[in-house]
């Protein structure tokens, strides 16, 4: 994933959550998030590709896909509200800066970042995603 601040690399996890990664596959091939920013910069998270950048848009239609796998520092996970908490959106991802344990068995954990942690703590709000690419091992 390429921002004004440098490129990241994540690796993703179908084996923990087929469905979420099938959703978000098919908007990123689409460019879907190309544009959009990353609208929400905390000390533990970054969070972005909501269509409407406030953090409040996108389609609450995703099931939530929870496992056992720990929410440490450079997971990659669904947006979702406090309730239900089986439903999770479909369009925003957030990246955890450092371990979320809290996280765990709420939240879809669906990848990793291989690279490029140093890029995710330059994010600042408003920081768009130029593209992304998907590459396959």
């Amino acid at each position: 994933m390429s921002t004004p601040k440098g490129v990241f690399v994540i690796e993703l996890r179908p084996d923990l959550a087929p469905k979420t990664i099938t959703n978000f596959l098919s908007k990123w091939v689409n460019g879907y998030c190309d544009g959009k920013t990353f609208h929400r910069i905390e000390d533990w998270v970054v969070q972005g590709c909501d269509p409407k950048g406030d953090g409040t848009g996108g389609a609450d239609s995703l099931p939530t896909e929870t496992s056992d796998t720990s929410f440490t520092a450079g997971s990659l996970g669904v947006a979702r509200k406090p309730y239900p908490k089986t439903v999770s959106n479909d369009s925003q991802f957030f990246i955890t800066k450092k371990d979320s344990l809290f996280l765990n068995g709420d939240y879809t954990y669906f990848g990793r970042v291989l690279s490029g942690m140093d890029v995710i703590e330059k994010l600042s709000a408003g920081d768009k995603i130029i593209s992304t690419t998907i590459l396959s091992k």
